[in-house]
C-alpha cells in the first residue's frame, strides 16, 4: 500500500471545500447518479472486494458478501430511490398567528466530510458513512485504515472510476496521514475505532469546532435469565462471537448468566461449536482470523492472564487462528473484563439472580449493545427502564444490524451519533429553519415596537398568569415525591 504524500492532502481538501462552494454536490440528480454508481461499484466488483477482505481478514466469502458487499449495495440504492423524501423541506405546527410566516425546516448539507474508518469491518464502515454523506449532499474524504491494506488499495483504485474525485477521494496511510488530516478544518468527522483514538481526534475536532460521529463499541455484554431456551441461546450467542472471529464492535463481549445455569450454557456453546465445525475452527473456511500480530499476541495475552477457567478451545496456531474460546467462572475484577476483548474470546460470569446481572451491567460504562435472552415480560421492561447502551436486543446478537429503518450507535464511552440508511444522510446535514414573514403580518407584531406601554406590556406576559396545571406528584416537606 503506498501511502498518499502528505503534502499533497491539503490540496486533496481545498479542492472538496471548493467543490461544495461552488454547489456541485446540491442537485438532487447528482447526488443519485453518485449513490448508483456506489452501488454500481459494489455489483461489478464482488470478487475483487470479497478477495481483499480475505487477504487481509481471512474473511469468509459469504461474511463479506452477507455482511459488507451487499449491504452497501443495497443501501446505496435505498438512498438513491428515497431522496426526495429525506430532503424536502418540512412545514412546523404553529400557532394560528404565526401559519403566514412558513415557518419551514430545511435540511442543509454540512459540507466537506472527513470519514476515518477501521480495520475489521473496512468496506462497510468506509462506505456506510460515505453513502449518508452523498445522500446529504457533502463532499468526503476518506481515510482507510492501515491494517486492511488490500481492502485500502483496492479501494483508492476502484472509487475514482466511479465517483466524482473532484468530492471524493481517499488517503492512504498511517499515522503521518492521519495527523496531517486532522490539522485541516472540516465540517463533520466520522470516526469508528476505539475510545484512546477518540479522545485524540476529539482534540483536534475541537480546536475548529467540528461536530464528531464517534462509533466506539466497548464491552457488549449478554444476559440469559435461564427463561429462554439455553441451548438455542447458547448457538446464538456463539453465532454472535464467530462472526469475523469476534472482530466486530457489536460481538458478545462476555456472557452473565445465573449461576446454577452456567454448566447448561457452556453445553449448549460447546454443542454448538461442534455443530459450526465439526473438524475445528482453525480447519474451517468458514471462520476468519486475527487481523495482525499485534492483536493477536494481545488476545493470547488477555487469555493467559485469566483468572478463569478455559471450559473449551484457546487453540491457535502460527497463521494467526485463534480458535473460539469460553472462559467461565470470570469474576467481575477479572482481567477479561478490563476492555473490550475484540476478538473470539467468551468470558462467562455467574451471578446469584437477574437483579445481580443488571447491577453489574450498570455499574459499568455504557455498552454499544446490550443482549438480553429472556421470555420474562417484567425482566424485559426492567431492563429497558434501568439500563443503557447504545442498541438493545432481546433473544438473539448481531441482528439488529439487519434492520433498515432502527439507527444505530452508541451512549456515553461507546460513542454517540446515529447511522443506517436515513439515520446517516441526517448525521451530514443540519436543520435550517426559516421564516418568510409577510407584510400583511404587520398588524400582529405592532405592538413589540416603542414606545412600549403598561397595555402592551399586559398583553405581551398574560401567559405568565396562566393557572399551571396540577401535578399528580405530591412532595412533602422533607422533598421527597410520591
Amino acid at each position: 500500500m503506498s501511502a498518499t504524500p502528505v503534502d499533497e492532502i491539503a490540496q486533496i481538501h481545498a479542492t472538496l471545500r471548493t467543490t461544495f462552494r461552488k454547489g456541485v454536490t446540491r442537485p438532487l440528480a447528482w447526488r443519485r447518479h453518485q449513490l448508483l454508481q456506489l452501488a454500481l461499484m459494489m455489483q461489478e466488483n464482488v470478487d475483487a472486494f470479497a478477495d481483499s477482505l480475505e487477504a487481509d481478514l481471512g474473511k469468509p466469502r459469504m461474511e463479506a458478501i452477507a455482511t459488507e458487499v451487499g449491504v452497501i449495495y443495497e443501501r446505496a440504492t435505498i438512498c438513491a430511490q428515497n431522496l426526495e423524501e429525506w430532503t424536502k423541506p418540512q412545514a412546523v405546527e404553529v400557532p394560528e398567528w404565526q401559519q403566514s410566516w412558513s415557518p419551514t425546516v430545511h435540511k442543509g448539507a454540512k459540507g466537506t466530510i472527513l470519514i476515518i474508518s477501521p480495520w475489521n469491518y473496512p468496506l462497510i464502515l468506509t462506505l456506510q458513512p460515505l453513502y449518508g454523506a452523498i445522500s446529504a449532499g457533502c463532499c468526503a474524504v476518506i481515510k482507510a485504515s492501515e491494517v486492511a491494506p488490500n481492502y485500502a488499495t483496492l479501494l483508492a483504485r476502484l472509487l475514482p472510476q466511479y465517483l466524482d474525485q473532484s468530492a471524493y477521494r481517499v488517503v492512504l496511510g498511517a499515522v503521518p496521514e492521519i495527523t496531517k488530516l486532522l490539522e485541516l478544518q472540516w465540517d463533520h468527522i466520522f470516526y469508528t475505532g476505539n475510545g484512546r483514538v477518540a479522545r485524540i481526534i476529539a482534540a483536534a475536532a475541537a480546536k475548529h469546532l467540528t461536530p464528531l460521529t464517534l462509533e466506539l463499541g466497548g464491552k457488549s455484554p449478554v444476559i440469559v435469565d435461564g427463561t429462554f431456551d439455553i441451548s438455542l441461546a447458547a448457538k446464538r450467542i456463539l453465532w454472535g462471537k464467530i462472526n469475523n472471529a469476534g472482530q466486530i464492535c457489536v460481538a458478545p463481549d462476555y456472557v452473565v448468566v445465573l449461576r446454577d445455569q452456567q454448566d447448561e450454557l457452556i453445553a449448549g456453546l460447546k454443542s454448538a461449536y461442534e455443530s459450526f465445525y465439526p473438524n475445528g475452527a482453525l480447519n474451517s473456511t468458514s471462520y476468519g482470523r486475527i487481523v495482525s500480530d499485534t492483536h493477536f499476541e494481545r488476545l493470547k495475552g488477555q487469555l493467559k492472564r485469566t483468572r478463569g477457567e478455559v471450559a473449551f478451545g484457546g487453540q491457535t496456531n502460527e497463521k494467526r487462528w485463534f480458535e473460539p474460546t469460553i472462559v467461565k467462572d470470570v469474576a467481575g475484577d477479572d482481567p477479561l473484563l478490563e476492555e473490550e476483548i475484540f476478538g473470539p474470546i467468551l468470558p462467562v460470569v455467574p451471578v446469584d439472580s437477574v437483579e445481580d446481572a443488571i447491577e453489574f451491567i450498570t455499574s459499568r460504562d455504557h455498552p454499544l449493545v446490550l443482549y438480553v435472552f429472556t421470555e420474562d415480560p417484567k425482566t424485559k421492561a426492567s431492563i429497558i427502564d434501568r439500563t443503557m447502551s447504545g442498541n438493545l436486543v432481546f433473544n438473539d446478537t448481531v441482528q439488529q444490524l439487519a434492520v433498515n429503518t432502527l439507527p444505530f450507535g452508541g451512549v456515553g464511552e461507546s460513542g454517540y451519533g446515529r447511522q443506517i440508511l436515513k439515520y446517516s444522510f441526517e448525521s451530514f446535514t443540519y436543520d435550517r429553519s426559516c421564516v418568510d414573514i409577510p407584510r400583511a403580518a404587520e398588524p400582529t407584531l405592532e405592538i413589540r415596537y416603542p414606545p412600549y406601554t403598561d397595555k402592551n406590556l399586559a398583553i405581551l406576559s398574560a401567559p405568565l398568569r396562566a393557572k399551571i396545571p396540577e401535578s399528580s406528584i405530591v412532595v412533602n416537606g422533607n422533598g421527597v415525591a410520591h
